[in-house]
């Protein structure tokens, strides 16, 4: 019966194996890297899915990443102002589709506090009793909660529970507004992409924006791109509009980052440290001559 365990010498299982790394056993991975990489081992010998593997080094990864990393700009924040009229507001938060609001003053350098959509649910008592309700935009406020562009993402997940939040203003280093972040913002750099009932269909993979800008899923097909443009990007070496901007760049792009081509400005939208979510294209007014 002995000989069906195992003996010790350079046998261990693989928790005896966690177990010392925990313990600081130097013949065990000594740091996050090897520990990461003894993880990826250890879940294909126990057939652990892919998705957890994946988990784990989001959870670990979020411990070097900054808010400025994850952040909505201050060019995509969705605000409401202090003094806008509700049939303005609600026709805002409808179109958005989102339950949270940051509400300003002038600008968004002048936040006021934070709008949850539910709080707006008595207004539909009001309308069905034909009883008007006392109501103002300052009654149902929420206190804003601001943080620091260079505040670490696992401390603000840390944070977001202790405080019960799940949005928070992010400034600048003059104290200006420079976006907006979520708790859902941080757990997609764990789990991925979190998409809702308001994210847009897979139909609208190509979407204007106005002036000449397109929002453009990042998985479109390089095909349906140029069918769309009358371009002639090559997709020999890529299929998709996220895979074309990588080929530009020579890496994987931030939020933010842009790259020309060919007549055309491609700017990440959305991504998180896996891949690109969302892209913004813009035709330069130059080059409209030679584009159908």
């Amino acid at each position: 019966m002995s000989e069906d365990r195992p003996s010790g010498q350079g046998n261990k299982n693989w928790f005896d194996k966690l177990f010392s790394a925990l313990s600081g056993d130097s013949d065990e991975p000594s740091s996050r890297a090897e520990l990461l990489e003894f993880l990826r081992q250890a879940g294909s010998r126990l057939k652990l899915e892919q998705d957890a593997i994946t988990i784990i080094e989001g959870a670990f990864n979020i411990s070097d990443q900054q808010v400025r990393e994850v952040l909505v700009p201050r060019s995509q924040v969705t605000a409401i102002t202090l003094d806008q009229p509700l049939d303005e507001y609600l026709s805002v938060i409808l179109e958005a589709g989102h339950s949270r609001y940051p509400v300003i003053g002038e600008n968004l350098d002048e936040v006021k506090g934070v709008l949850l959509a539910k709080d707006l649910l008595p207004l539909l008592q009001s309308n069905s009793s034909n009883t008007p309700l006392p109501f103002t935009l300052q009654d149902v406020l929420r206190p804003a909660m601001f943080v620091p562009e260079s505040k670490r993402l696992n401390s603000l997940l840390k944070e977001f529970r202790d405080t019960h939040n799940h949005m928070a203003i992010v400034v600048d280093e003059y104290g200006g507004t420079a976006g907006i972040v979520t708790i859902e913002d941080i757990l997609e750099e764990i789990v991925g992409d979190i998409e809702d009932e308001h994210d847009a269909d897979d139909e609208d993979d190509i979407r204007a924006l106005g002036e000449g800008r397109y929002a453009i899923r990042a998985l479109t097909p390089i095909d349906d791109f140029n069918e769309r443009f009358s371009t002639d990007f090559s997709d020999e070496e890529f299929d998709t509009v996220g895979g074309l901007m990588m080929q530009s760049l020579g890496h994987l792009p931030s939020r933010g980052e842009h790259t020309e081509i060919d007549g055309w400005r491609f700017t990440v939208l959305n991504a998180d440290n896996r891949r690109i979510r969302l892209v913004e294209a813009e035709r330069h007014t130059s080059d409209t001559d030679t584009t159908a």
